[in-house]
């Protein structure tokens, strides 16, 4: 049989065990939002989550293998890796999009229905001061995203450093070094962001309970919590991949790129959610 320069996937459980574990989840954070917290609950969310962990490491395994010691991601297979991970960035970013249309449908039609002297938060309500801890995030995840291109270039380099003079190997080695350092600081900052979330929710005067405003605030912010800590494991995987020297001369590197557009997006994701919830949502 002729080669065509694409790759035939084997048969894989790891899709429909994901799709399983996630809707899972699914379920138990409906549970936890609409019932009183019990230990079935948290062992509930805790197994799901377990296997969900497990189901993704089994399948990004298989990628990776397939990738990088397989040799089966052949140009035309990066080539359409890249097309479903632009065309799964399309997604999010209308997914968020609802969620700011919520925002703005909740806010300003608040305001329009109260007339005259009406305000945003609705009286009664005290919201997020933009210039403390929102803005400290915003600093941390912008600096994240600066780390992050650095790290992206200097891999760049390392991977485009033929080793067959011992110069090559000492500039490759240098680059890949600065590599790790980037992106390691990169996962620091996004761990510490995320701290920073925690900590702003505990804080918080109000609860997602709390009408129109808490449950849009909670809702945006939290699903953006939630992908900057999916970014944060992208991007331990990728240090991981780095540490290994998975990303060496010759070898595509998909992974990091797809990892550093999302993370951008994140970043860039989180600028409008600080301009609109924290900043105009409390003039």
């Amino acid at each position: 049989m002729a080669r065509t320069g694409y790759n035939k996937v084997p048969m894989s459980p790891w899709p429909i065990a994901i799709s399983a574990s996630v809707f899972g989840v699914a379920i138990g954070l409906i549970w936890y939002l609409t019932d009183e917290v019990s230990f079935s609950m948290y062992f509930y969310l805790g197994m799901v989550s377990f296997f969900l962990g497990m189901a993704l490491t089994g399948w990004w395994s298989d990628i990776i293998e397939e990738s990088t010691f397989l040799g089966n991601h052949t140009s035309h297979v990066v080539l359409n890796l890249r097309w479903g991970f632009y065309l799964f960035i399309l997604s999010e970013v209308w997914f968020f999009f609802s969620l700011f249309w919520a925002f703005f449908t909740a806010s300003v039609g608040e305001i329009s229905m109260q007339g005259v002297g009406a305000q945003w938060p609705p009286v009664g309500m005290e919201g997020m001061y933009p210039w403390g801890v929102p803005f400290l995030n915003t600093v941390v995840l912008v600096s994240s995203g600066l780390w992050a291109t650095t790290a992206h270039k200097a891999v760049k380099v390392h991977s485009s450093i033929s080793l067959d003079t011992l110069r090559g190997i000492r500039l490759s080695a240098k680059w890949w070094k600065v590599g790790l350092l980037c992106l390691g600081i990169t996962i620091v900052l996004g761990v510490y962001f995320t701290y920073l979330q925690i900590h702003e929710y505990y804080s918080s005067s109000f609860s997602m309970s709390d009408g129109a405003y808490g449950s849009v605030f909670f809702v945006l912010t939290g699903f953006h919590g939630l992908h900057v800590i999916i970014g944060t494991v992208y991007l331990s995987v990728c240090w991981i991949r780095l540490l290994k020297k998975h990303f060496s001369y010759k070898h595509h590197q998909f992974g990091l790129d797809s990892c550093m557009w999302y993370w951008h997006f994140v970043d860039a994701v989180w600028i409008v959610v600080f301009l609109s919830v924290y900043v105009w949502g409390n003039q």
